[in-house]
């Protein structure tokens, strides 16, 4: 084994708060960075040191490749721990940390690459035996072939970004006519987002559910999963509500799916903490959709119901460190998270701004990540969620009722927040009733 004793949290906000924690109760140290416009954040205090590395814009702080690296070897680091955004996924931040013997706590260069492109991720699945939805071998080469492959398989179909997230790039063709137009928006919208104008097709499958399953491998060949979590409460392709387990599932199909994900994990190598995102249609069959090669904001339901910390574990991997075995792993219980961003309830335009007042919640499992304090000042220049909300409960109902009780304990003021969107949804009868898919909220 090979120990990691010094990891600088290459992060902000809630994720570097929650990483210091484990970090620290592993009798390990961490080191903080931050920008200027952090200087005041609530997780420096609670590293064993930080550091700043750049100005308020993340390119000039939290993407500063130099600074990191700098602020990793004058601390005396031996780990970097990246969270989710930001580098999480960097490729080339990866292989400069190898460069530079600092251990990367996550996948290695080789499947980020080979799962980075959605395109090529979906071959590599199909020959791991893992359900593929119909579309185009690879990427697209032209509009040409696009309008081809869009007659073969029928409409509705998808154009979406190989190098996508977050709903960018992507675009939903109902008819031949509207092909082009959506292929050369969807392709301009790549290519300002990502640098990358690269598209891929496929069969449009209409009003899904959206799940997933957290998966870890270890260096010895072994993977297990944790379970699988249903995100389909989203706006606009970004997800608000998650929970676990995904209860849609029976559990003939729940079994099938994790056995398909494990499957996958051993069949293209992959270490450390990792989540295969699937579609499920109407007829409970499931479909691959992305593999995201790091930890998820909604990682937090997942360790609720298992009593698993997965940073831990990302951590015990990296130092080479035998998994325990999928028998070992225990699922209990009912988990709902709400993300809690600085944002209008009813618009989601993005309210930065001081914080004039917080209470947070609490009661027996009920779990806080955040990283707010009363008179915090919000940033502007960063994404704008500033904490979860994560109940659990014996069931479903009873972690809905928790979340109820929880979010009207919530009180957050001098900004607007996403609060009373949440709470209506623990009253939605759609929502109680487990009768809902990714488009619901955009239909009402």
């Amino acid at each position: 084994m090979s120990e990691i004793h010094k990891i600088l949290v290459a992060n902000r906000g809630e994720i570097a708060l929650r990483a210091i924690r484990t970090i620290k109760e592993m009798g390990k140290q961490a080191i903080a960075v931050y920008s200027t416009a952090d200087k005041d954040a609530l997780y420096l205090q609670y590293a064993d040191a930080s550091i700043c590395v750049g100005g308020d814009k993340s390119n000039e702080s939290y993407l500063n490749v130099p600074a990191i690296i700098s602020a990793a070897e004058i601390s005396g680091c031996d780990a970097v721990f990246p969270g989710y955004g930001f580098l999480s996924e960097n490729q080339d931040f990866v292989e400069i940390c190898k460069i530079h013997g600092l251990k990367f706590i996550g996948p290695s260069v080789d499947s980020m690459v080979l799962m980075s492109d959605k395109s090529k991720a979906k071959e590599v699945m199909k020959k791991a035996g893992v359900p593929v939805i119909e579309g185009s071998q690879g990427a697209l080469k032209d509009i040409d072939e696009a309008k081809e492959l869009a007659q073969k398989i029928g409409y509705p179909v998808i154009v979406k970004a190989s190098a996508g997230g977050g709903g960018r790039g992507m675009r939903v063709v109902e008819k031949e006519e509207d092909l082009e137009i959506a292929y050369l928006s969807a392709q301009s919208e790549s290519e300002s987002a990502f640098g990358d104008g690269t598209l891929y097709m496929e069969k449009f499958i209409k009003d899904p559910r959206h799940i997933e399953v957290q998966i870890i491998g270890d260096t010895f060949g072994n993977a297990i999963h944790i379970g699988e979590r249903d995100c389909s409460l989203q706006r606009r392709h970004q997800k608000l509500i998650e929970e676990s387990p995904a209860e849609i599932l029976d559990e003939e199909t729940r079994e099938k799916l994790h056995e398909v994900a494990v499957k996958a994990v051993k069949y293209i190598g992959y270490e450390n903490a990792g989540t295969f995102e699937f579609l499920l249609d109407s007829d409970k069959n499931f479909y691959f959709m992305e593999m995201n090669t790091r930890l998820q904001v909604e990682h937090c339901v997942s360790e609720m119901v298992s009593g698993i910390d997965i940073i831990e574990w990302m951590i015990r991997v990296a130092q080479d460190e035998k998994l325990p075995s999928q028998e070992e792993i225990k699922l209990n219980g009912h988990s709902i998270e709400c993300r809690i961003t600085a944002e209008d309830p009813i618009k989601f335009i993005p309210s930065p701004g001081k914080v004039t007042k917080y209470i947070a919640p609490g009661g027996r499992n009920v779990r806080v990540d955040s990283h707010l304090y009363q008179n915090y000042v919000i940033p502007s220049c960063y994404d704008s969620m500033i904490g979860k909300l994560i109940v659990w409960g014996e069931d479903r109902s009873r972690a809905i009722a928790k979340m109820r009780e929880a979010l009207s304990e919530l009180q957050i003021e001098g900004i607007a927040t996403v609060r009373d969107f949440h709470l209506k949804m623990m009253e939605n009868k759609d929502f109680i009733n487990n009768n809902f898919d990714t488009n619901y909220l955009s239909r009402y």
